[in-house]
């Protein structure tokens, strides 16, 4: 049973409980460029509990430097880099530390800067991407469709606002390339995400039109619900790693922050700011440990 947190009593339970808060941002922190009410008041009053934040990000447009600067621009001030895990970064990781790609070779990129920025902070070159050569009318005679970059060693997909029939093209041919052998990466697969009161498409809806079209599944998805983004926050966070019970994973999706926290080994707390309500609740399969209207009732609450 989901347990509504409505009361102070509540909220000093959690504060009691809990050592780790994970945060989603969009649809929990704010809403586009419209920070949430009591969202700073919130995060003062766990900092001065002397809770660790992290803040967790399906988002791959943005890189942890342009966080900083949202976080910032916001009014949400003190926030470390190391605070924060986008998917853009979760997925350069992945190519650096797990696949250990030589440095020599190249990454196209379906996505837009934040994936770049933390790529090239790890000392990769990117093709593709928000390169704006890309940005053009389709032509079957383009030279990049049909002679692909042999120094190309994997394929990054995200979600991308200036997504073109000639940009999934060559990334199809990237994916067939070789019989079909260069690593395919995927920041997430989020099918839709909220903007100021609408839906919107997601790196999900258009990595799946590549991964239709080529036949190949992602072979890794560096996003939430995905472990794997759970296991680089654990690994830089020794005590959430040894006690994960001690975590508690804040979101507005079911299906991909609950889940997150849930297969991780956290409690979860469901804020209804984003896209779910509580028929979404009642209708899931996935149950949250508590549900909030919205981040800052924790702060309202103990007031």
């Amino acid at each position: 049973m989901t347990a509504h947190i409505n009361s102070k009593e509540q909220v000093e339970a959690i504060l009691d409980k809990y050592d780790y808060f994970l945060f989603d941002c969009d649809g929990v922190l704010w809403l586009g460029d419209h920070l949430l009410p009591w969202v700073v008041e919130t995060l003062d009053l766990l900092k001065q509990r002397g809770k660790s934040i992290v803040f967790v990000t399906n988002n791959s447009t943005k890189s942890r430097n342009d966080y900083l600067k949202k976080f910032a621009k916001l009014g949400i001030d003190g926030i470390k880099k190391q605070e924060v895990f986008g998917s853009s970064y979760a997925s350069a990781n992945y190519i650096d530390k797990i696949l250990k790609l030589p440095k020599e070779q190249k990454i196209w990129v379906l996505g837009e800067q934040g994936i770049e920025q933390e790529l090239s902070e790890l000392g990769y070159k990117t093709i593709g991407g928000s390169d704006p050569a890309y940005n053009i009318q389709f032509d079957e005679n383009h030279p990049d469709l049909n002679q692909l970059d042999d120094s190309v060693g994997a394929v990054i997909a995200g979600l991308t606002t200036n997504v073109n029939y000639l940009k999934l093209s060559i990334t199809l041919q990237y994916l067939l390339k070789n019989n079909k052998s260069l690593p395919f990466i995927a920041t997430n697969i989020d099918s839709t995400f909220p903007m100021k009161g609408k839906l919107m498409i997601g790196a999900g809806s258009i990595i799946e039109t590549v991964s239709f079209a080529s036949g190949r599944q992602p072979d890794a998805i560096c996003g939430k619900p995905n472990q794997s983004m759970m296991d680089s926050i654990k690994a830089d966070n020794p005590p959430l790693q040894q006690s994960p019970a001690r975590g508690l994973m804040i979101g507005d999706r079911l299906n991909t922050d609950m889940r997150f926290g849930l297969e991780g080994g956290l409690d979860t707390l469901l804020v209804l700011t984003g896209i779910e309500s509580l028929q979404s609740i009642e209708q899931s399969n996935i149950k949250p440990t508590y549900y909030a209207n919205k981040l800052g009732d924790f702060y309202q609450l103990t007031k």
